[in-house]
């Protein structure tokens, strides 16, 4: 198969002027309060299907509730886990 030719307009040209530096962003790394908020988010929905297993009957919120639970509990599992790409 034949080569294609490379003219000299196709190539970058880099000058002086054109130089490329390290950018640091957010070099405090993650505030606390974030980290509170996700760690927060993972351990309420770990705790909301805890109690969903041992005591949902007994308790009238989850009664009504009744399979929306798990999606309470996962869905706080989960947005903690999102959050934690934002975690540097």
């Amino acid at each position: 198969m034949p080569k294609s030719k490379i003219t000299q307009s196709s190539t970058p040209q880099f000058t002086s002027s054109t130089q490329r530096a390290p950018v640091k962003i957010n070099a405090d790394g993650t505030p606390m309060w974030y980290k509170i908020l996700m760690f927060g988010f993972i351990v309420a929905g770990l705790l909301w299907l805890v109690v969903n297993y041992l005591a949902g009957p007994q308790i009238p919120l989850m009664v009504q509730l009744g399979p929306w639970n798990y999606a309470v509990g996962f869905g706080g599992v989960v947005i903690g886990l999102l959050m934690t790409m934002g975690w540097r």
